[in-house]
C-alpha cells in the first residue's frame, strides 16, 4: 500500500522540490506551510510519517512535535536549517525519530525514510512472536509492549530499538552497530541520538531507569538486552 507523507516545510521552492522527489518514489505527499496546518492536515490525513521543519511560521516544529506526540507515535523526521546541538537533542526529546540540517542531500533523506519506514512496518522476527522478561512483554506481531500488564506507549524508533535489543539478548552492541541496525546508517557525530532513545525507553519500561534492570550498559562498549 502507498505510504502517506505529511511534508511540513515553509520553503515553498523546497516543499516542492522534496515533493516531487518522493512522490517520484511512490509515496503519497500532503504538503503544510505552517505549524498550524500542519497539525489541521495531520489530524484529517492520517499520515505514515511526517517530514517536520523547525522553524515554522504560526506554531514552530518543537510545538508541533509535541502536539503530534500527544496523540500518535508515527515517525517523525525534524529538518533544521541550523547546525545547533541544542536543536537536534531537544527535538530527540521532544520524541522525533531522527533530523537532518541543512542543507541536505535528498537521497540520504530518502534512505533515512525507507529504513525507518522499513524498521516499523516489519512483523515478528525470525519465528519470534513474543519475548517476555520479567514484568516486560513484547508482542512482535502487534509491536505492542507490556509492563506489568500495562501497555507502554512508544515511538516508532524506540520500539524499533527495543525489538532488536531483545531480539539478541546478551549480545553488547556499539552505538555506531545500533545507528547502523535500527536506524539504517551510521554517522559519527550523532551518535549521541542512541543515548537520548536508550533514556527515554529506560523512563518508560524500567521502574527504577538510573539503574536498569533490562537495557544494560556496557561501559566503553555500548549497550545489550538482559539475557532471559
Amino acid at each position: 500500500m502507498q505510504k502517506r507523507i505529511l511534508l511540513v516545510e515553509d520553503e515553498k521552492t523546497l516543499a516542492k522540490a522534496l515533493k516531487f522527489s518522493l512522490e517520484k518514489e511512490g509515496f503519497r505527499v500532503d504538503v503544510a506551510y505552517d505549524g498550524e496546518e500542519a497539525l489541521q492536515v495531520f489530524s484529517r490525513n492520517e499520515p505514515d510519517l511526517i517530514i517536520l521543519d523547525l522553524m515554522l511560521p504560526k506554531i514552530d516544529g518543537f510545538e508541533v512535535c509535541r502536539e503530534i506526540r500527544r496523540k500518535s507515535d508515527l515517525p517523525v523526521i525534524m529538518l533544521t536549517a541550523r547546525d545547533e546541538d541544542i536543536d537536534k537533542i531537544l527535538g530527540l526529546e521532544l520524541g522525533a525519530d531522527d533530523y537532518m540540517t541543512k542543507p541536505f542531500n535528498t537521497r540520504e533523506l530518502l534512505a533515512r525514510i525507507r529504513a525507518i519506514l522499513r524498521r516499523t512496518g516489519q512483523g515478528a522476527a525470525a519465528g519470534k512472536k513474543k519475548i517476555t522478561l520479567g514484568d516486560l512483554e513484547i508482542d512482535l506481531i502487534k509491536q505492542k509492549v507490556v509492563i506489568k500488564g500495562r501497555e507502554v506507549s512508544l515511538t516508532s524508533k524506540q520500539y524499533a530499538l527495543l525489538s532488536f535489543l531483545a531480539s539478541n539478548p546478551g549480545r553488547v552492541y556499539s552505538r555506531e552497530q545500533l545507528l547502523e541496525e535500527v536506524w539504517g546508517y551510521d554517522y559519527e557525530s550523532d551518535l549521541r541520538t542512541v543515548d537520548v532513545h536508550i533514556r527515554h525507553l529506560r523512563e518508560k519500561i524500567e521502574e527504577r531507569p538510573a539503574d536498569p534492570r533490562y537495557i544494560l550498559t556496557v561501559w566503553g562498549a555500548g549497550y545489550k538486552f538482559r539475557e532471559v
